[in-house]
């Protein structure tokens, strides 16, 4: 009676997500390894030939790229590395938040690489309608603005755990003998297409369930406030919200010739093994100029954010990674969870072939149901 019930849940509730579920989950299997995939691409544009000499100040560059960009396209934010053959990257990006769809917010979203020695340009790219771009706002939420699009994609995203979950439950044999064949797929000449499906749904589904559940929970902490604080809550243990990073920048303070540079300065002094910096400069005049700093190449979960006063570049306030307590860390590491990249590269290939599993799944539920709602119907 239960078991009935669980299956009519894991059917309709199936049906009513499942080309939700397909879609993010094809569009996160492609994109696990879009840097691996746009280094290759865009390997004229990243790479210099290293030089010994000195980077030119930042606010040159900063300046060379502004002018690249145009007046009215300003500066966003910038990607800058400690591995001195890599260029740096300059973004500029404007979004629209009351048109519908992706292509009718982005207004702009470009890249500039230049070399940090020389001010040459290597290369620019048109983000907006880079693949991958396309391919993360559609995962993201369906190539419509976030407001509508998230929650779709973050509603049916809790609707696959409850499948992966009532899913178990079905799986779940009533004997070790039954359990053997359900744990690889054996077919013979003589199987039929319904047999085929059944068995890929099964087995595919068992084999995505612990980490389909982790790549749809880490997912779910992106659609929902409710659901970060929760998992936050769980892992600090404490319901105390972390105190926000701010500070000002002091208006009317005599300012240095190269702020940018100084603060830059600062950065690598006090994280000299840094993979890179994000510098985000100031909209207002108080506002500080922010540098988020990430350790480790290829994730996130070791970060640190540095505010400096705009106006001198004197170090204001900081929180490294050992400042977090451990709920911090782990929503720093969402991202890194999510992709795979936690646990390197064989993490990115098993999330990749979850994402892939994950994708099947929808595809072989309906053509199960199908496939029974036709043979119901010619037995009518």
């Amino acid at each position: 009676m239960i078991k009935n019930l669980i299956r009519k849940v894991h059917l309709w509730l199936g049906l009513a997500s499942g080309i939700i579920v397909f879609i993010v989950s094809v569009t996160g299997c492609l994109y696990v390894f879009n840097n691996e995939i746009q280094g290759q691409l865009r390997k004229q544009a990243i790479w210099n030939e290293e030089s010994k000499q000195e980077h030119l100040p930042l606010e040159e560059l900063w300046g060379k790229a502004a002018r690249y960009f145009g007046e009215d396209k300003a500066i966003g934010w910038a990607n800058l590395y400690r591995n001195p053959s890599k260029n740096w990257v300059f973004y500029t990006y404007k979004s629209n938040p009351e048109k519908l769809t992706y292509f009718g917010m982005i207004e702009h979203y470009e890249s500039v690489y230049i070399n940090p020695y020389t001010g040459e340009i290597a290369g620019s790219y048109d983000e907006e309608k880079d693949f991958f771009s396309v391919v993360k706002f559609l995962h993201w939420s369906l190539l419509l603005r976030t407001p509508i699009g998230q929650p779709i994609v973050g509603w049916s995203t809790f609707i696959f755990v409850i499948l992966l979950i009532t899913g178990m439950v079905l799986w779940w044999p009533k004997s070790l003998k039954k359990a053997n064949n359900r744990f690889w797929i054996s077919w013979r000449k003589k199987t039929t297409a319904y047999r085929k499906n059944y068995d890929l749904h099964n087995v595919l589904g068992f084999y995505s369930l612990f980490f389909g559940l982790i790549i749809a929970l880490t997912g779910m902490v992106w659609s929902f406030k409710w659901f970060k604080a929760f998992v936050y809550v769980l892992a600090a243990g404490t319901a105390t919200a972390p105190e926000p990073l701010v500070a000002n920048s002091v208006v009317g303070e005599s300012a240095r010739e190269t702020p940018m540079e100084l603060a830059l300065e600062k950065a690598r002094e006090e994280f000299p093994h840094a993979a890179g910096f994000r510098i985000s400069p100031p909209r207002e005049a108080a506002d500080p100029l922010r540098i988020y700093v990430r350790e480790k190449e290829g994730v996130y979960y070791r970060s640190a954010e540095l505010l400096f006063d705009q106006y001198t570049g004197e170090l204001l306030r900081s929180k490294k990674h050992e400042d977090k307590n451990f709920g911090e860390k782990l929503i720093t590491a969402n991202y890194d969870i999510h992709v795979g990249a936690i646990l390197g590269l064989p993490g990115k290939i098993l999330a990749f072939l979850v994402s892939l599993f994950c994708a099947s799944l929808p595809v072989t539920g309906f053509l199960m149901w199908w496939k029974k709602r036709k043979l119901r119907q010619d037995f009518i």
